[in-house]
């Protein structure tokens, strides 16, 4: 089962990502990871993706592409994955339509402003990549591992805003691309409200 999961920066995709990965037993892709991993590298490619990261702009198509098609390579895909955060344009989802057939499509829908909200209050353990929110977590150390929890740069207000209207720019259209297959959930709910309506189309659509 190969997935696509659309929605705007803090829609709740890789939370739900998790959910899917966890019960139909196929890896998570994160686009944000692959990058993140890039950067750790401290490479001229490296540098160049954190520049573009931090002032919430997307990476090269191309980049973005060669990047994907590897990690789909390997092994732990070849039941299935999920793509979380790719495609953002529609070049590359021109060019996923060449690389493999995808079976299903979900777009999570939230409104900007509480994605403004959700995002601005997020704080990542540098350490270990857990991810608290302080609507409902009030420590600043992270609960696993007991490091320091911080803001990233692309989840303060200002780099926010510039990823929402990137989104809507660059990402938006895509649904009007996938307008013909495309399965949509709110995410306002909890994420185990927002799983259940997922879950149960995915398992309807894997029986047909």
């Amino acid at each position: 089962m190969k997935i696509i999961l659309l929605g705007a920066p803090g829609s709740g995709k890789g939370t739900l990502a998790k959910k899917i990965s966890n019960d139909f037993h196929i890896p998570q892709i994160s686009t944000g990871d692959l990058f993140r991993a890039i950067v750790k590298e401290d490479s001229p490619l490296g540098q160049k993706v954190k520049s573009l990261i931090d002032k919430g702009q997307l990476v090269p198509d191309d980049v973005t592409i060669e990047i994907v098609k590897k990690r789909t390579a390997e092994e732990d895909c070849r039941n299935g994955y999920i793509l979380d955060g790719f495609p953002r344009t529609i070049d590359q989802a021109k060019a996923l339509e060449k690389l493999t057939h995808i079976d299903s499509i979900i777009l999570v829908d939230l409104s900007f402003d509480t994605i403004i909200k959700r995002l601005s209050s997020r704080r990542t353990c540098p350490a270990c990549g857990e991810i608290y929110s302080l609507l409902n977590y009030t420590s600043s150390e992270c609960e696993k591992c007991g490091a320091k929890l911080i803001q990233r740069d692309d989840d303060k207000p200002d780099v926010i805003q510039n990823r929402l209207e990137v989104y809507e720019k660059n990402t938006a259209p895509l649904i009007n691309f996938y307008s013909d297959r495309l399965f949509k959930v709110s995410s306002e709910g909890t994420p185990d409200e927002t799983y259940k309506s997922v879950k149960t189309f995915l398992e309807s659509s894997e029986a047909k």
